[in-house]
Formats: C-alpha cells, structure tokens, sequence
C-alpha cells in the first residue's frame, strides 16, 4: 500500500520516511478513502498486521492523527476514528474560511512568477487525474495546488495552522465519485482563485475562495443529509 499524501506533520518531506511516518500516512488513507469508516475501532494488533509493522510506529501513527483531529485516543479504552456530523463539518468549513481567507489575501499581495508556475502545474495535474478517477492523486494534487497558494504569502505558520482543518475536512469527501461537469467546475472554481493571486487582487481572491469552499461545503451538506435521510426511512 502507498500513499501519496505529504500534509501530515513531519511527513517525509524533503526526507525519508520513519516508520511512524509511514504507518500515519498509510492510516490517514485509509480513513481518507472510507476503507477505515467514522467511528471504527483502531486495534493495534489488527493495525499491525494490516501494515505489516510491528506495534510500536502504528501507536505512534495514531497519536499523529489524533493531533490532526482524525481519530480520538482514550486511555485504556482504546482508538477510533472520529465521527462524521453536519456540525463538525460546518465548524471545519468555517475555521477554514476563517484560516484560508487570510492566507489567499496574502499571497496575492506578494504572488510571484515561480508561484504561479507551481501552481499551475499542480492544477493541471489536478485535473488530468479527476479525469482519470486516481482520486489519491487527485487529492494529493488539489491539496498541492491550494498550499501552493498559502505558502507564497510567506507566512510558515499560517500555512501550518490550515493543515488540521484542511485533513480534517478531506474527511467528508470519501466516496465522492465527481461528475464531468463536477470537475470541470472546479476547474474553473480553482482558476478563479489563481486568476485573483496573479492579478495581486486580494479582494477578489478571497472571493474567489469562499465561492469555492461555499460549493464544496454545500454539495457535502447535500450529500450527507440525503444519505441520513436514506437510512431513518
């Protein structure tokens, strides 16, 4: 199993993964992509054999995603991965508008050529993988395109504080099959931002983003509720 996902604290970049590290990531997906669903119970044994470790990185994997929000510790009692609500889910939406507006203005103060070409590669890589339904990439792609944004505003600790909330919200998209036309909004919702950011528009680049994280919140809201709704009836 590989994950190519890299916003995990101390996760490999620029460097070589310890097995902590590793086990984290490998965990993170699997929460990620649904396999590991809300609420399952995270035994250490059955961990363990699954990743092909010993005990000790896996324990340590998990404390690294209970920093992130993503699974919930108790001693002596055990782990589980956090549950899934309309209330966490609009309470990380509005944490990161908080988080993610200030960070898009300042990087369109200060967005710089070799910003923009980074971004864009990230995008278009975004896209080609949305196509091609590898939503690991895609979701890897997508999280390089908006930190390529955050980190030109020069802010290290800005960038770190959206991280959690980021993880936190990529949660809610499991099992989320995008449309065509899905896609191609995005597309559009993603170029807006980068359009704003390279016409040194602070104003309308956070527009741009809250239009976008807006739409992603609202068809997640939609998504759940139905499904809520399916399983009471």
């Amino acid at each position: 199993m590989t994950s190519r996902l890299e916003l995990l604290p101390g996760g490999g970049r620029g460097g070589r993964r310890t097995l902590a590290e590793t086990a984290a990531a490998e965990l993170h997906q699997l929460i990620l992509s649904g396999e590991l669903p809300s609420g399952t119970p995270l035994r250490l044994v059955e961990l363990a054999n699954r990743l092909e470790m010993s005990q000790m990185p896996v324990r340590e994997g998990l404390r690294r995603l209970e920093a992130l929000g993503l699974v919930d510790i108790i001693p002596h009692r055990g782990a589980w991965v956090r549950e899934l609500s309309l209330e966490d889910l609009h309470d990380t939406h509005e944490t990161r508008l908080a988080l993610e507006s200030l960070a898009v203005r300042a990087a369109a103060e200060h967005f710089a050529a070799a910003d923009e070409q980074q971004a864009i590669v990230a995008l278009e890589e975004h896209l080609r993988l949305s196509r091609a339904d590898d939503s690991i990439g895609a979701r890897q792609a997508h999280a390089d395109f908006h930190f390529a944004l955050y980190r030109a505003g020069g802010s290290q600790w800005l960038a770190r504080a959206i991280e959690p909330v980021w993880q936190n919200s990529e949660r809610y998209r499991f099992g989320s099959r995008q449309t065509p036309f899905q896609i191609e909004q995005n597309r559009k919702e993603h170029q807006a931002i980068l359009d704003a950011c390279v016409a040194r528009d602070p104003d309308a680049a956070e527009q741009a983003l809250r239009n976008h994280l807006a739409g992603a919140v609202q068809r997640i809201t939609e998504t759940m509720t139905s499904k809520q709704k399916g399983t009471s009836t």
